[in-house]
């Protein structure tokens, strides 16, 4: 039996791409090379890695095969993008020839189910991350056909997952679009490793030491990689053993306890090797990638990015239309909200950007002819947890606190929004810059600890309206979503008014709600129904829960219990009871009518229905909700609405009987009172 490699130590902070990347970009930049024409014309007759992606091609530091290839460019690597491939064969694996290195395989930067389908599991009408939004250029569960294809096209190649729908499904999870319990992404896969979190240290490492001539076997000792063990392996003892693939399946109660152990050990800093059993063979997920410092920050966000499409492609990508005119100057979240795949993917530990290098990059844009001079969005996956974290190195390192915000902001937690200050100020300086806007959300828990970054945000970096996501009103459903009480928002808004009015502005808040999520019933959603109509909002959007895989919030929809308390949660299933929720989200709207009147007649609440104040609906319904009814019953009985009898109406022999007389093959018609049924 082989026993498995000692995990490589590190320093508290991963400096390795701080001493490898150039600090600044050359002058002249080009697109990685998409064709072996390009490669050629590059002077390059052979590749060392293809990276293969389910989005269109976008070199811009917001979209990971632009980041993760400048980083292996700017390490001496050639490094060829093969984009939404066309799956059905092999051909496009072998666009570049036989890869000397390796397959670097992504689903994108959305995991490809939640990318193609709704939260009541119907197709999306568009992809953001396609040439004009269109759909179909990757298929289901991308990472399982992408792998697949790479080994068919090349035999012995070793084959490397990664991105979000690999990170997020690497140990066994509930997937909600078939309903079931899937196997870790690895076995399903067949990859010979597979990369979890933020790659750029990782992808590096596995080229220089392939480089070296090492096996992909020899990969084992790093950090941030899972792999599956062969048949002669023994998982290491010092190891922590989840419940296998088949207790998680037939027990939710070990399904749950798989989920708490799991998100126990995602701090990098005390994290412990993972081990799950599917059958005889183990997964073994080693522990998180330790955060990059913030000089390895920087080099990364200075590499020479165009920030635009790959210029083979003729039409707007919406997701870069969206993102182009941004700038991302920090990573990770510490809030531990358990609906979102920000923690489990890009760590709880907070890496920021050096000021210098955030106004560098501001600085390229004001100076580039086709900026229009505003800057979409300062921020990452918060906009104001800039530079904070732990101010007790030694109690970090040994913290297993899921949220340094909840159940309240830990005293131990750097609040200071004093550096953010800072850099938004010099941000606004900047020549060729107009306006900074902060787009990413607020953290309004912490906003509300500085007046100061307050009046700033309200003063400059509004564009008239801010988005928020205070998410509910129900205390208990707020619990369970690790979010700040509902009282938070409102004293946000109040605050965010006062700094408006000073500043001479008229600005309002959009507030992100979310239906259906474990733990919201009925009446939880009609109490926010009555907050959202006191107050004046009309949200124009509706976030349906979607149970991503391997959040804590999915367990709770799945088994029905909080992982840690094992206690019973309350969670929304059937589509009917997800339509009323999301309705009363929007009760306003008239083709919401009748959703809205079955949520209250069944909670009992038949007293919001009326001409009240408090009446979410008028008692009788409006002409718009009849026209949708009557609409919706045509469309699910289109086509032949009664049952067709064959051979009715037609004389197949002589003296046979006289012919109906009604239409031939249409059935009796109870609607037509001239023909009488025959007995």
């Amino acid at each position: 039996m082989q026993s498995l490699p000692v995990i490589v130590d590190k320093p508290i902070r991963s400096d390795y791409l701080g001493d490898l990347l150039p600090s600044r970009a050359p002058e002249s930049v080009l697109p990685l090379p998409m064709s072996r024409e390009e490669a050629l014309l590059r002077g390059w007759d052979e590749i060392d890695i293809v990276f293969v992606t389910g989005d269109a091609y976008i070199d811009h530091p917001s979209f990971a095969m632009a980041v993760l290839g400048r980083v292996l460019e700017a390490a001496g690597f050639r490094v060829a993008i093969l984009s939404q491939p066309d799956w059905q064969s092999c051909d496009d694996w072998r666009r570049f020839g036989q890869p000397r290195l390796f397959f670097a395989i992504s689903a994108g930067n959305m995991d490809s189910m939640i990318n193609h389908y709704t939260a009541s599991r119907k197709v999306r009408n568009d992809d953001a991350y396609s040439p004009g939004g269109r759909i179909g250029r990757r298929p289901d569960r991308a990472t399982l056909a992408y792998c697949q294809r790479a080994r068919e096209a090349y035999k012995g190649v070793p084959v490397i997952a990664g991105g979000v729908e690999a990170s997020l499904r690497r140990l066994a999870h509930y997937d909600y679009w078939s309903d079931k319990v899937r196997r870790s992404i690895l076995l399903d896969a067949k990859a010979d490793l597979l990369v979890y979190g933020m790659g750029e240290d990782s992808i590096v490492q596995i080229a220089r030491r392939l480089r070296r001539g090492e096996t992909v076997k020899d990969l084992r000792d790093m950090r941030g990689v899972a792999f599956a063990l062969g048949a002669s392996e023994t998982p290491p003892e010092e190891a922590l053993v989840l419940p296998s693939y088949e207790d998680v399946c037939g027990d939710k109660v070990a399904f749950a306890n798989a989920t708490r152990l799991f998100h126990n050990e995602t701090n990098p800093f005390n994290a412990r090797r993972l081990v799950q059993w599917h059958d005889k063979q183990a997964v073994v997920i080693n522990p998180p990638p330790l955060p990059i410092s913030q000089r390895a920050m920087d080099r990364i966000y200075a590499l020479p990015y165009t920030r635009k499409p790959h210029p083979s492609y003729r039409e707007p990508i919406p997701a870069h239309e969206m993102i182009k005119d941004s700038v991302t100057i920090m990573r990770g979240c510490f809030g531990g909200c358990t609906f979102c795949s920000i923690t489990a993917h890009q760590g709880r530990i907070i890496q920021s950007r050096s000021k210098d290098s955030v106004v560098r990059e501001l600085q390229t844009m004001g100076a580039d002819p086709e900026f229009k001079g505003t800057v979409s969005d300062v921020g990452g996956p918060t906009a104001n947890m800039y530079q904070m974290r732990c101010t007790r190195p030694d109690v970090e390192a040994v913290c297993r606190r899921q949220s340094c915000v909840h159940p309240k902001i830990c005293k131990l937690l750097g609040t200071d929004h004093g550096p953010l200050i800072e850099l938004m100020r010099e941000a606004r300086k900047v020549p060729g810059v107009n306006k900074v806007l902060v787009a990413s959300g607020i953290r309004m828990d912490l906003a509300r600890r500085s007046p100061t970054y307050m009046r700033e945000l309200a003063s400059h970096h509004v564009g008239g309206l801010l988005k928020v996501a205070p998410e509910h009103t129900d205390e208990e459903v707020l619990h369970y979503m690790r979010k700040p009480s509902g009282d938070d928002f409102e004293r946000f808004s109040e605050q965010f008014k006062q700094e408006s009015k000073r500043a001479g502005k008229k600005q309002y808040l959009v507030p992100y709600f979310i239906a259906s999520h474990p733990g919201s019933d009925l009446n939880a959603m009609i109490d926010l129904a009555l907050f959202l109509k006191r107050n004046g909002y009309r949200p124009d959007q509706v976030q349906d829960f979607i149970p991503a895989p391997m959040d804590v919030a999915t367990a709770m929809y799945y088994t029905g219990l909080d992982p840690f308390t094992l206690k019973p949660v309350y969670t929304a299933k059937k589509l009917r009871d997800r339509k009323m929720q999301r309705a009363l989200m929007q009760f306003f709207k008239p083709e919401n009518y009748f959703e809205v009147r079955a949520a209250l007649l069944e909670s009992q609440r038949s007293e919001l229905i009326g001409d009240g104040c408090d009446c979410l609906i008028p008692a009788k319904p409006p002409k718009e909700a009849l026209t949708r009814r009557r609409a919706e019953a045509n469309a699910q009985f289109r086509g032949e609405y009664v049952h067709t009898v064959p051979g009715v109406g037609k004389s197949q022999k002589k003296g046979h009987r006289k012919q109906s007389r009604h239409a031939p093959g249409r059935g009796y018609r109870p609607e037509r009172k001239e023909v009488k049924k025959k007995r």
